[in-house]
């Protein structure tokens, strides 16, 4: 039987947390005071997080539009003209042209 190798995966940052995280970056890489190989690290960092916060929003937006879309959506019923309690069918009524 062969072992299982663990779960080294990390679960998927929320957008906040992201967007937190990419805040943070910006931050540190403005302060001038990294060394190069940091600030290239940081960097790579936060261009996968500007990806990642990218589909997160185009995700969002496709979600509103499907809401929206079927929020928007006439509902078809069935339509009884006559309704149950009304009179008696009118009579019919002789129409001349001239």
């Amino acid at each position: 039987m062969a072992a299982k190798k663990p779960d080294t995966t990390k679960p998927e940052p929320s957008f906040e947390n992201a967007l937190d995280r990419l805040e943070s970056i910006v931050d540190e890489m403005e302060s001038g005071e990294l060394p190069l190989e940091d600030l290239l690290v940081r960097y790579e960092e936060g261009i996968k997080l500007v990806k990642f916060c990218s589909e997160k929003l185009q995700s969002a937006e496709k979600r509103i539009e499907i809401i929206t879309r079927e929020a928007g959506k006439p509902q078809l019923a069935e339509f009884d003209a006559a309704p149950p309690s009304a009179s008696p069918e009118p009579k019919e009524e002789e129409v001349k042209l001239f």
